[in-house]
């Protein structure tokens, strides 16, 4: 059922309450893919694999079919029933991250987590669409950043429970569950966090789904997909902004994926913190402060935007990237007793670009194919963030320093060369980026 025109609709009240639920779907999305973070002491012992088998499991096993799939379901959700889509791929995810529970092996567990991101792929796309569709441009990236902080929430809870998980995981007995007998405890952890989700995709089921374009652009009535080629050329027409955009959030992402999955293992290993320490500090200030700098980002950016600079997403960017270079070192580096505290900064700022950036994108793509253009978002960010950024630490600590205790320099070379070149990348996007702006304004789809 489509919902009725923009003018007879609630403005407010019903909008926001879209995007508290698919808000919630993106916490338990990353619930339950960075679940693994602080559980890799347990599964590395029961499995018997090395740090740089265990990234395989954090990012490409993840990423391989999250990536790829999230463009074919983008351009479904330009033109099939958006809320439908997302609880199908809710429904998937909660079921294979249950699966995760019943691996016995290394390979086992990588194609549960396979499922978990081929899931998880029917998410962003279409949520980023019904929102845009939902809120005039003003008010989009404060919108977005809002549906964002489920990364921060989704990490920081996953973080928590993984702690006081694994703290208690060593010399414990094997479970016995019927069917799947004899477990060990953080096999169980999925099976717990992945069932519930079945619930959430029913009430994802009961949303309405917005007219197409009704905050401005064409309409497109459903079954009615814009042609592929007018996609392909509008975005290859603005290639400069759209590549350089994707690409720099995705180095961003990089480091902030390789932060998340080792600096947990990092504080342990070398610091001595307890899975409960790390999972109590990085986690609450991942839900708290990762939270706050989402939000911040994306008001700020709507602010500069709202004084006429269409290239104010790119400029929130760049603001993120210092923070985030200056707050990381001072973390990486300070003494262990202030640790709690240097890690606030860097969380903030390793959040603060990405309610933007998703809101970036709606910007420059016309209405028809939003779902489509935040795919190949979502498909550079994860190609470049969930699979280099977890085995770029992995590789430098077995593979360079030769030394798992050598983790930290490896954190500290992904974290100065990763963000670098995102800097680098945005200062060249700034023009480019403006001219695709004004574009869209202008844009109308072609007769049929």
């Amino acid at each position: 059922m489509t919902e009725p025109p923009a003018g007879d609709r609630p403005r407010l009240g019903y909008p926001w309450y879209v995007v508290g639920v698919l808000m919630l779907a993106y916490v338990c999305s990353f619930v339950d893919r960075q679940i693994l973070a602080l559980m890799v002491p347990p599964i590395r012992r029961d499995l018997g694999i090395t740090d740089t088998q265990m990234s395989l499991l954090m990012g490409l096993s993840f990423a391989l079919f999250y990536s790829f799939l999230g463009l074919p379901i983008g351009r479904l959700a330009d033109r099939a029933n958006r809320r439908t889509i997302i609880a199908w791929g809710i429904a998937v995810w909660s079921v294979m991250t249950a699966l995760c529970g019943a691996a016995r092996n290394f390979w086992q567990l990588f194609l549960a987590r396979m499922g978990v991101g081929i899931g998880e792929a029917a998410l962003s796309p279409p949520a980023y669409s019904m929102i845009a569709d939902y809120f005039p441009k003003e008010r989009l990236g404060t919108a977005i950043g809002v549906y964002s902080l489920g990364i921060y929430l989704g990490s920081g809870l996953a973080m928590m429970l993984g702690g006081w998980i694994t703290g208690r995981v060593a010399g414990e007995a094997a479970w016995v569950v019927p069917v799947l007998g004899e477990i060990r405890p953080w096999q169980a952890v999925f099976l717990i966090i992945g069932l519930p989700g079945l619930l959430l995709a029913l009430w994802v089921r009961t949303l309405r789904e917005p007219v197409r374009g009704a905050m401005g652009g064409p309409t497109v009535a459903l079954g009615a997909p814009l042609p592929l080629a007018e996609v392909r050329r509008y975005v290859w027409r603005h290639r400069g902004a759209f590549l350089g955009h994707n690409v720099g959030f995705g180095l961003i992402a990089l480091v902030n994926y390789a932060w998340a999955y080792w600096v947990p293992t990092w504080l342990q290993r070398i610091h001595g913190w307890t899975p409960q320490h790390v999972g109590l500090y990085y986690g609450l200030w991942t839900a708290t402060f990762g939270v706050a700098g989402v939000v911040v980002g994306g008001w700020l950016g709507d602010q500069i935007a709202r004084r006429g600079h269409p290239d104010a997403k790119i400029w929130i960017g760049l603001i993120g990237i210092t923070g985030e270079v200056l707050a990381g070192l001072l973390f990486l580096y300070a003494p262990t007793a202030s640790m709690e505290w240097a890690l606030i900064p860097s969380t903030f700022f390793a959040s603060f670009g990405f309610g933007a950036a998703a809101a970036g994108i709606q910007e420059i793509s016309p209405g028809p194919m939003r779902a489509q253009t935040s795919a190949i978002y979502l498909f550079v960010i994860n190609l470049i963030g969930h699979t280099v950024g977890p085995f770029s630490v992995a590789g430098l600590t077995d593979y360079y320093f030769r030394d798992e205790m050598a983790i930290g320099q490896s954190l500290v070379v992904v974290t100065v060369v990763g963000l670098a070149l995102a800097g680098l990348v945005f200062v060249g996007t700034l023009k480019p980026f403006r001219r695709a702006a004004h574009a869209c304004l202008a844009w109308r789809a072609p007769p049929p």
